[in-house]
């Protein structure tokens, strides 16, 4: 045996190979920017992985230096793959930029004149200071949450919807146990003892998937909604073991009564929980109402997993017809999310919600062909 061969080694793993991208070849430089510290929120849009397959197609990523600190994931995750960590204000001169919520209007005009903003609708959008500096900057803004697919699904809200209604029987299981400051039950009953009573008020992704992971972790689950085609279509999704319930007041009292769990969404008509029903509620209940709190924010790592898939094949999309603008020109479920478009407002509910002019984003796009 010579030397050399006896001096080989042999690595059982196969290492991590460095990828060297070169800025040259990159269509498009894409800030990707963290949440605000004064905030609650938790959400994040891309993995490491997710930002990998953008770089691979050419894509250069500028990162926000710990913006993806509340999914655990250090900047060293991203530098794997081809991610350039920078400060915030480098970050938001990109081509375009990717926050989770709108930004406020001093990020906004740190941005480059006529970049692209894409964000989940959030209440700033409704701020005028926020509309105004968007329209100053010619921004083209548009919230993921409001597009829609191809097949015509609302794909980015229904993730959201989907791990908001898990993630609540989560919140529920935790509040009812011991470590949580409950009683210390198990949602599932066992031999002997009936399972906890779950009622959920609503109709859409976020009750179906709150009644579907309810029923899986074993307790006796109840759907109310004021629209009996909407209970046969939650009965369809959720299977038969799903008990569906038209609201009806005397119904509704005896149900919430004998509640342990009562999560509380959008109904198919308008509908308030009566406040008068309070005192029929179990001193133990948990309640939860989906219009003011958002579950998934205690899983931020899941929503940017998620998310990262539909948003690598939506920059894939963008890619191959050539731009933001012409993204938005052929897909009209893009257009539907779109809220200001090179200088105008587009969005009809944000203007008239802050009585400011907007355009139809159709009839500005045929001028411009």
């Amino acid at each position: 045996m010579t030397e050399k061969e006896h001096t080989k080694t042999i690595e059982l793993d196969p290492q991590p190979q460095k990828v060297e991208h070169e800025e040259k070849n990159c269509s498009l430089k894409l800030g990707l920017v963290g949440n605000y510290a004064d905030t609650d929120e938790t959400r994040f849009l891309l993995t490491p992985e997710g930002s990998g397959l953008l770089t691979s197609s050419n894509v250069k990523i500028l990162m926000e230096k710990g913006a993806a600190t509340d999914i655990s994931f250090p900047d060293s995750r991203y530098h794997e793959f081809g991610v350039e960590t920078v400060s915030r204000e480098e970050a938001l001169k990109a081509d375009i930029v990717l926050s989770y919520l709108p930004l406020h209007a001093k990020d906004i005009k740190k941005m480059k004149k006529g970049a692209t903003l894409f964000t989940m609708m959030g209440s700033d959008m409704f701020e005028a200071p926020v509309i105004k500096a968007l329209l100053d900057m010619e921004i083209t803004s548009g919230c993921f949450d409001n597009m829609y697919s191809h097949n015509d699904e609302p794909v980015f809200a229904n993730i959201i919807d989907e791990i908001d209604g898990r993630a609540s029987i989560m919140y529920a299981q935790e509040f009812l146990s011991y470590v949580g400051g409950g009683k210390g039950v198990l949602l599932a009953g066992v031999a002997g003892i009936n399972p906890c009573e779950v009622l959920i008020i609503g109709d859409g992704t976020t009750t179906y998937a709150a009644a579907k992971a309810a029923m899986a972790a074993g307790a006796y689950v109840t759907l109310m909604n004021n629209d009996i085609s909407a209970l046969q279509v939650a009965k369809q999704v959720c299977g038969d073991t799903l008990n569906t319930i038209a609201i009806h007041p005397r119904v509704l009292f005896n149900k919430v009564k004998t509640a342990d769990v009562i999560l509380i969404g959008k109904c198919t008509r308008p509908f308030e929980f009566p406040k008068k029903l309070s005192v029929a509620l179990k001193d133990s209940v948990y309640v939860l109402n989906f219009e003011e709190t958002h579950p998934s924010i205690s899983v931020p790592r899941t929503v940017a997993m998620a998310m990262s898939n539909v948003i690598v094949n939506f920059f894939d999309e963008l890619i191959i017809k050539g731009g933001v603008n012409n993204m938005v020109a052929s897909t009209p479920g893009v257009q539907m999310g779109i809220v200001t478009y090179r200088g105008k407002l587009v969005d009809k509910l944000i203007g008239s919600y802050l009585r400011m002019p907007s355009v139809d984003i159709k009839v500005m796009l045929a001028a411009t062909n």
